[in-house]
């Protein structure tokens, strides 16, 4: 009998497992599945490498919060440095004198906020007093018919139990207090950042895409601005529906003599940031202190006109406006804000979207390989490009320096 020879044997091994048939087991797995787990091990790799990172922003999140805050503000006030550039302003001052114009702004409108909710508290707290005097009317005179002495041995009983979590309450407020100080940290940060972003934007987003391998510059610079284009968009649009909802909740709030308008209407714009759900969380208070100030039938009205505005911005604004501005559907939105808001609170609500919108832009230039058509990376004349965007290289400039004969031969 003859013996296959040991190389023949190596080679059977070298190949998997052999089948009855003489075939690798390999050649035995359906070409369906070996696709699936070809893909499986990628998109498992993508998934913990994404796991990781936000990790890791979530360890470094008073870096990253400000970074991104600062992100979105250069977005918005770069057209303005622009405009005061093209005029010849140097570029320090055009930078200066937006930077401190925005925070003057902000700082005015904080200061008429705080006015307002100094001369309104007085008598929402007198307001705030005589609903629960109407409360306790109504326990011992309605269908509950409490006796005083009930009604005062509860109110003892929340006494008791403030009296007993008092530990607590300090360390809220001692954890309040170092929160402040992260606060401004923060802020700090923020508005640095935001300077330089305004003034080296260019230069940082030229010397990350050139710490890229060569052949993949083009590509991550195109993808880069185009980014940076759709996260404007977003901004400015957003800008616009919450200044609709803002408008549209106070003048309500006005026209039925809800107090403290002006806050109320700062509070819903803010909040309108967070798209879909903001505007109608933020208008419920206004339907509490309807409740509080007017009583309830003023309260019922002021939740119908904050379910309405709620209506307009789902039904209206957010899928012709935003969803024209940045490409995505109000489903995505309302699950990037609710995903978002579990993984990481309010930060995560605020810019989910803005992400997702970045990272939709980003795939969808990268998979039509358009960079090789756009103009503004210094593509051939007569090729169509994605629009006049900012280039990070100039058609005629060096996207780097030269490879060398081993990366050429690659």
């Amino acid at each position: 009998m003859t013996r296959p020879s040991r190389r023949k044997t190596q080679q059977s091994l070298s190949n998997g497992f052999v089948a009855p048939s003489g075939r690798s087991a390999g050649e035995d797995v359906p070409y369906a599945l070996r696709i699936g787990a070809a893909w499986a091990w990628r998109v498992g790799l993508i998934l913990v490498v994404s796991a990781a990172v936000l990790w890791l922003m979530s360890q470094i999140s008073l870096l990253v919060i400000p970074l991104m805050i600062a992100g979105l503000l250069s977005s918005l006030l770069l057209p303005a440095v622009t405009f005061l550039r093209a005029r010849k302003v140097p570029g320090g001052i055009a930078v200066s004198v937006i930077v401190l114009g925005f925070l003057l702004a902000v700082a005015a409108t904080l200061s008429l906020v705080g006015q307002q909710l100094a001369v309104g508290f007085a008598s929402l707290w007198d307001e705030a007093l005589a609903g629960i005097e109407q409360v306790q009317e109504w326990l011992s005179d309605g269908p509950l018919d409490l006796t005083s002495s009930q009604i005062d041995g509860f109110i003892d009983e929340v006494a008791n139990a403030v009296d007993n979590n008092s530990g607590v309450i300090v360390s809220g407020a001692l954890s309040f207090g170092s929160g402040a100080g992260y606060f401004l940290a923060g802020l700090l940060l923020t508005v640095f950042a935001l300077i330089f972003f305004l003034h080296d934007g260019d230069s940082i987003w030229r010397f990350i895409a050139g710490l890229a391998p060569r052949r993949a510059r083009a590509a991550i610079a195109g993808a880069g601005r185009q980014g940076w284009t759709s996260m404007a968009n977003y901004v400015r649009v957003q800008i616009l529906v919450a200044f609709i909802d803002a408008v549209g909740i106070g003048l309500g709030a006005a026209i039925i003599g809800v107090p403290l308008v002006l806050p109320l209407t700062v509070l819903v714009f803010l909040g309108s940031f967070i798209p879909i759900l903001g505007a109608l969380f933020t208008g419920m208070v206004a339907v509490l202190l309807a409740l509080v100030a007017n009583g309830w039938v003023n309260a019922l009205v002021m939740l119908a006109i904050v379910l309405l505005v709620q209506q307009v911005e789902g039904h209206i604004l957010q899928p012709f406006v935003m969803g024209r501005a940045v490409s995505l559907h109000p489903l995505a939105v309302v699950l990037a804000v609710a995903g978002g808001s579990l993984i990481a609170g309010v930060a995560g609500a605020l810019f989910s979207v803005p992400l997702l919108a970045i990272l939709n832009t980003v795939v969808r230039y990268i998979a039509g390989r358009t960079w090789e058509t756009d103009p503004a990376l210094g593509a051939p004349a007569g090729h169509p490009g994605p629009g006049s965007v900012p280039a990070p290289y100039s058609s005629g400039e060096s996207l780097g320096p030269e490879p060398s004969p081993k990366e050429a031969s690659t």
